[in-house]
């Protein structure tokens, strides 16, 4: 019985090996084995390839050694190629992103065009209205002058007519008959007016939009102004820096000795240039805590009196507030003030969603300044004054 044991297991054993064996790869020239490796073209060889002249001087290894040496190698693969793998995932990943942020994007701008479009309707609207009514109550004046100028000439015609047949009949009359009351028809002759044909000269009306409705583009490229601080108007709590880009907010109780032309009362300071004709535009981004003005003021404007900064006192101003700024978010206020002089307007704007926000309309007879004003309550504020997007002035207003 273990005799028969061992036959089973030796053909077992025989029939691996020979399936093994029919299983292994052959060399195609020679039909042998392979059992080595030529490491400089990376060729499987049978012995007999090795005495070949092709591989004659090449470093051969056996297969097990030449195995064991590559997958090494191949192992050394892994982790890069893993690296690489999730650099590619997330750079797949890109054009999503980018594509949703177009996409964001174009709906902000279609809600941006859609908000103009409305504005500009609701403005053709109401100047059409206005427009109407304008003609309306010239149609009205022009037609009352024409009737009472009709009056007045047929009232005259009435008198030249009755005068002719007076003096006509004067003259068929006799002696005594024409010189009684002929002192009166002299009078009435000498004492004649003829009246004036009224002349009508109607005004054309014409649409003519607000500069805002023109794009704020438009304003920023061809009426920007480069504004400076002027430290010679500045509160006593506001301390502006050598390059007049910077000023700190302190609060200290109000003294007028250092400079007489300053701001006592409120803190506030305007800028070195003043304007006095034409058109000017120019961009305020404000970040952190508190609340502040923005506008023009007279050059005369009283800087150290109680004096309400309000219209019929020459200050022109605006409050955007700005609680929810805070140096630790990074909202910020974006406002636009355009001065039209000769039209006598101060308008301003929201940069944040180009959105026009409010005008002032008066009569402007003298140099007008940008103006800079703060609560005393406020906190850490930051003022900046930009060129077209593109910071060239800082205004720092920091509660020390």
């Amino acid at each position: 019985m273990c005799h028969m044991t061992d036959m089973v297991q030796q053909l077992l054993t025989m029939r691996s090996k020979r399936k093994w064996q029919e299983e292994e790869p052959l060399c195609e020239k020679h039909s042998q084995g392979l059992v080595l490796l030529c490491e400089k073209d990376l060729e499987l060889l049978c012995p007999q390839c090795k005495v070949s002249s092709d591989h004659q001087d090449h470093p051969l290894l056996p297969i097990e050694q030449a195995a064991a040496r590559n997958r090494r190698k191949l192992e050394s693969y892994i982790k890069p190629l893993k690296k690489e793998t999730e650099h590619a995932k997330m750079r797949c990943e890109v054009p999503i992103l980018s594509s949703l942020n177009v996409k964001r994007k174009m709906a902000t701008w279609r809600k941006e065009l859609q908000s103009e479009f409305k504005e500009i309707k609701y403005f053709l609207v109401k100047k059409q209205a206005a427009v109407h009514a304008r003609l309306l109550t010239e149609e009205k004046d022009d037609k009352e002058k024409l009737t009472e100028n009709r009056r007045q000439i047929s009232d005259h015609l009435s008198t030249l007519q009755n005068l002719l047949n007076e003096v006509t009949e004067k003259c068929f009359r006799a002696d005594l008959d024409v010189l009684t009351g002929v002192e009166n028809t002299y009078n009435t002759y000498d004492n004649l007016k003829t009246p004036a044909v009224f002349s009508y000269k109607l005004k054309k009306e014409s649409l003519s939009f607000p500069p805002h409705y023109f794009g704020l583009q438009g304003m920023m490229s061809t009426f920007q102004e480069d504004l400076m601080l002027d430290p010679e108007t500045t509160h006593p709590s506001l301390i502006i820096s050598r390059d007049r880009k910077n000023v700190i907010f302190r609060m200290r109780k109000p003294h007028f000795t250092d400079n007489p032309p300053s701001f006592s009362f409120y803190p506030a300071v305007h800028s070195c240039e003043g304007f006095d004709a034409r058109r000017h535009f120019w961009q305020v981004e404000v970040r952190g805590t508190g609340a502040l003005f923005l506008g023009v003021c007279k050059e005369t404007f009283p800087r150290d009196s109680l004096i309400s900064p309000v219209p019929q006192m020459g200050c022109w101003q605006i409050q955007p507030f700005c609680s929810s700024c805070t140096t630790r978010n990074t909202e910020v206020l974006q406002v636009a003030i355009f001065l039209d002089y000769e039209l006598g307007e101060v308008s301003f704007y929201s940069l944040k969603n180009r959105s026009y926000v409010y005008t002032f309309t008066d009569k402007f007879t003298e140099k007008l300044m940008p103006y800079f004003s703060i609560e005393p309550s406020s906190q850490a504020v930051t003022i900046s004054i930009v060129l077209d997007n593109n910071h060239v002035k800082l205004l720092c207003i920091v509660k020390a």
